[in-house]
C-alpha cells in the first residue's frame, strides 16, 4: 500500500502526517518531507515484541530468509469477517506450505480507494491462527491492517507470535491471482520496534 495521508489507521492511532518541510519553489535546495505515522500504518510486519513484550524480538531481528521465499495466495473472497479453521482446511492449502497469503474481500476495499477504517474486515480467528501453527506455516499475511479480528486482536496475535509466525498486515492483493509466487517483503529496520512498514512484492 502506498503511504498517504488518507490512508487508514488503526482507531486511536494518530493519523499519518507527510509535510514538505523544505521546497525547492520557496528557495530551499532540496524538497525534504517529514513523515509522522506509527510503525503500524499501510503494508507492515508485526513482530513479536508487539504483543509479547519482554525479551521477544523486534522487528529488526526478523529472519529475512522467513520474510522471501515462495509463497502462496489463497482466495477466501466469500468467507465472512473471522476466517476460521475450518474456512483454511477447505482451501486445500498444500502440506508444507511456509509462506501463506490471504486474499479476501478486503483487497476490494483497497481497490476502491476506501479511505475511512472498517470494523468488519476478514481476518483469522484464533483457532484459524492455532491451524496454521499446527501446520508448520512461517508467515501469514492478510489484505487488511491486522490479522485478528478488531475486537479480538491479542488472542490470535499472540498464538501466532508466540509460534514464530510472522505476520505481514495490510498488503493490497486486489490485482493478485491465487496461486504461487516468490514473495519479497523487507520491513524498515528500526531497532527496537515492535513492527516497521514494508515493501512487499510478488513476482509470479
Amino acid at each position: 500500500m502506498p503511504i498517504h495521508d488518507n490512508l487508514p489507521t488503526w482507531p486511536g492511532d494518530p493519523k499519518i502526517e507527510l509535510q514538505r518541510i523544505n521546497k525547492i519553489e520557496d528557495g530551499a535546495d532540496a524538497n525534504v518531507t517529514h513523515l509522522s505515522a506509527t510503525v503500524h500504518v499501510g503494508t507492515h510486519v508485526d513482530a513479536p515484541y508487539h504483543f509479547l513484550g519482554g525479551e521477544a524480538e523486534t522487528v529488526e531481528s526478523l529472519p529475512l530468509e522467513i520474510l522471501t521465499g515462495p509463497a502462496r495466495v489463497v482466495a477466501l473472497v466469500n468467507v465472512a469477517a473471522d476466517i476460521t479453521a475450518a474456512d483454511l482446511e477447505a482451501a486445500d492449502i498444500p502440506a508444507g506450505t511456509m509462506r501463506l497469503l490471504l486474499k479476501t474481500r478486503n483487497s476490494d476495499w483497497w481497490a476502491a480507494g476506501e479511505k475511512a477504517f472498517r470494523e468488519d474486515f476478514a481476518a483469522l480467528d484464533a483457532e484459524a491462527a492455532e491451524w496454521l501453527a499446527a501446520r508448520g506455516v512461517r508467515l501469514v499475511g492478510v489484505d487488511y491492517l491486522s490479522v485478528a479480528p478488531y475486537r479480538a486482536a491479542a488472542p490470535t496475535h499472540r498464538i501466532l507470535l508466540e509460534a514464530g509466525i510472522i505476520a505481514v498486515e495490510g498488503l493490497d492483493l486486489s490485482a493478485v491471482a491465487p496461486g504461487e509466487y516468490t514473495l519479497y517483503c523487507l520491513p524498515l529496520k528500526i531497532q527496537g520496534s515492535d513492527g516497521a512498514p514494508a515493501r512487499a512484492i510478488l513476482v509470479g
